[in-house]
């Protein structure tokens, strides 16, 4: 399973929306077989197990980290395949929660007479497939904010310049993240101020460069010049603009015919509420998001408790007065949102710290 796992992450920022997904065929202690699903539209892990193991999948063990599809979709259900096979046992890390399947899968292989055991590092399996069970379980995905900040956590010194705190090793990471999440988020200021393109640009990986996250701008009111890369005619149709229902007709007009998609949605203090981005996202198929853009629209997101996880990269330098990378909130000691370090890694000149944020 282990194994498994370790291929289901190889179609990270690929096989979405749906799961990554990772299968092992194994017979008389013997591997016979792998695969992961690699892109949407494209075979699922348990197809391409079969097809690697050929005759010698009759009687075998499947180790896969999600329960295999009974339905019609893109593909072929996964159950018939693994029945038409011949497999003996079916080892399922854990179920899956799309209405569509949650159960039925399990139920179909154990009616046919395969042994089918559930649970096997769950825990491990559901942390991969973390936006995929929060948009079937919760109807938001899993946001990861990430920011880029001196040793005395500014993003930006007193002139608010913040090209480059962090040297170029990180940049590269940041834009895999990107490649690696369906959708970015920034706010208008950032926006504004940055007039950034939020593409992924990375050869880390074969398939990456190409495959772009969906561009979100937060911009109540359609303030936004049209100048802006954004709504260009290069990265305008995979733009969307998410504002207030009473955002200008007429703005609202412009930017369409561009190509650009406009999302009216409620708002909270003022601002676009970041629930009701969550959910649309969601409902997108955006499983995966990355919160880029600025001090107060991620401060929102984590009084809001849509904060999963904090990737903050830190250069070994000081800034003294500047902007500090949260803003708009503030908490007694005792009530603080508490998060827990995943990990801690040297990227080139700086650190990088993953924190699972507790979502209070």
């Amino acid at each position: 399973m282990l194994r498994a796992l370790r291929l289901a992450v190889r179609g990270r920022g690929l096989a979405a929306p749906n799961p990554m997904v990772g299968a092992v065929l194994v017979k008389n202690g013997q591997v016979v077989g792998e695969g992961w699903h690699r892109r949407h539209g494209g075979p699922h892990a348990e197809v391409e197990a079969l097809a690697a193991a050929g005759r010698r999948a009759r009687g075998a063990t499947l180790f896969v980290t999600l329960e295999p599809c009974a339905h019609h979709g893109k593909t072929p259900p996964c159950t018939e395949a693994l029945l038409a096979a011949g497999i003996a046992r079916c080892v399922v890390a854990t179920r899956d929660p799309h209405a569509i399947v949650n159960g039925r899968g399990i139920r179909r292989l154990r009616a046919a007479g395969v042994a089918v055991e559930v649970g096997l590092c769950a825990a491990e399996a559901r942390d991969i497939l973390g936006g995929y069970v929060l948009a079937h379980e919760a109807g938001r995905p899993r946001v990861t904010w990430k920011v880029a900040a001196s040793l005395d956590g500014r993003i930006a010194d007193s002139q608010g310049r913040s090209r480059w705190i962090t040297g170029a090793e990180a940049r590269a990471r940041g834009h895999r993240m990107r490649a690696e999440s369906d959708a970015i988020v920034v706010g208008a200021n950032t926006a504004r101020a940055d007039d950034p393109r939020l593409t992924a640009r990375t050869s880390a990986r074969a398939g990456l460069a190409t495959n772009q996250p969906l561009r979100v701008v937060c911009d109540t009111r359609l303030s936004l010049p049209h100048s802006l890369q954004l709504f260009g005619r290069a990265l305008a149709a995979g733009t969307v603009v998410a504002c207030g229902a009473a955002a200008p007709a007429a703005r609202v007009r412009a930017l369409e015919s561009r190509g650009v998609r406009v999302w009216k949605l409620p708002l909270a203090a003022g601002r676009v509420s970041p629930l009701a981005l969550a959910r649309r996202l969601a409902a997108d198929g955006r499983q995966e998001v990355l919160l880029e853009g600025g001090a107060a629209l991620g401060g929102a997101w984590l009084r809001a408790g849509l904060v999963d996880r904090v990737a903050l990269f830190v250069a070994p330098r000081v800034l003294g007065d500047g902007l500090a990378w949260i803003s708009g909130a503030a908490w007694p000691l005792a009530g603080a949102p508490q998060g827990s370090i995943r990990t801690i890694e040297r990227v080139g000149a700086d650190a990088l710290l993953i924190v699972d944020v507790g979502g209070k």
